[in-house]
């Protein structure tokens, strides 16, 4: 029986000859039913995911960047539902750490013909998300890149902000790992991954798999443009554990309280402030149409 296959869109994202040319590969492929959904932003698509899966979705291709992801991720976690991502957001690091790449044809063959394998998510505050979750100084950077400069400019709308946000004051964090205070200070910013590398190629979680049932947990204390210098250039040469700015560790639940509300992002998509995170690793949560030739 021909398996019935939906696509959820970001309408505004461009990848390749574009969405009509994903409809024709996917018709291609003998699909039983095309459910086609496009959204003119990401946390629309919540809704579409659920519409699919109650019209009885086998395959769910993801149309988008992080946040689409992210957004859709949170709604198929541990339905079974495999997810097909067709890379076109302006980082898309979820893909890059999967070895999904920004080409169309060879993104929607991974979807029909790659194999399919549970990785974890992370989930913070009720919502899932696939890359990273943060609060503090990551976080600002993120809510305060402005739509139209990613646009325009890419990843580097993310260094212009970042510039604008090096010398913000330290916060009161404590956080516990695994019920245990792990981290009592001052601090620039909180950090859960679930892969490895994050914006700009940087190896921010160097031991971080999407598939070992752990959350990656770092706190910065960098202070300043010349100390958050030190702290990219360890990242980028070396372990980002080996600056002297920066504490990692994993685990499966943590929690922190801050002092002042802070912004927090999941995927790159900011929600409102906090003084409270809880979150946790959601061991393979997610159903994914992955590469075949290579574990992610």
């Amino acid at each position: 029986m021909s398996p019935t296959v939906a696509v959820v869109a970001h309408r505004k994202k461009v990848l390749g000859a574009g969405l009509d040319r994903l409809r024709v590969l996917i018709t291609e492929e003998g699909v039983g039913e095309l459910l086609w959904y496009e959204v003119p932003k990401s946390k629309k698509a919540p809704k579409k995911v659920r519409q699919a899966l109650d019209q009885g979705a086998d395959l769910v291709f993801v149309w988008g960047g992080d946040g689409m992801v992210q957004r859709c991720a949170d709604v198929l976690a541990d339905s079974g539902v495999p997810m097909a991502v067709l890379p076109a957001g302006t980082a898309n690091l979820f893909a890059t750490n999967l070895g999904i790449p920004a080409d169309l044809d060879e993104a929607v063959r991974i979807g029909f013909h790659g194999r399919r394998e549970k990785l974890d998510l992370g989930l913070l505050n009720g919502e899932h998300f696939a890359v990273m979750a943060g609060a503090g100084f990551e976080a600002e950077m993120i809510a305060d890149a402005d739509g139209q400069a990613k646009k325009r400019l890419g990843k580097l709308s993310y260094v212009r902000t970042a510039v604008r946000h090096v010398g913000e004051p330290l916060v009161q964090m404590k956080i516990k790992v695994d019920g245990t205070t792990w981290f009592d200070g001052q601090a620039s910013c909180l950090l859960l991954g679930n892969v490895s590398t994050i914006g700009g190629g940087i190896e921010a979680f160097d031991d971080a798999r999407p598939d070992d049932g752990w959350l990656e947990v770092g706190v910065a204390t960098a202070k300043g443009p010349v100390q958050w210098a030190r702290v990219i250039g360890r990242m980028t040469l070396g372990r980002s554990d080996d600056s002297p700015f920066i504490r990692i560790t994993r685990a499966k639940k943590v929690s922190a309280r801050f002092g002042i509300p802070l912004t927090y992002e999941l995927d790159g998509g900011e929600r409102e402030p906090t003084t409270r995170i809880k979150a946790r690793a959601a061991a393979g949560a997610l159903m994914v149409c992955l590469p075949s030739a290579e574990r992610p």
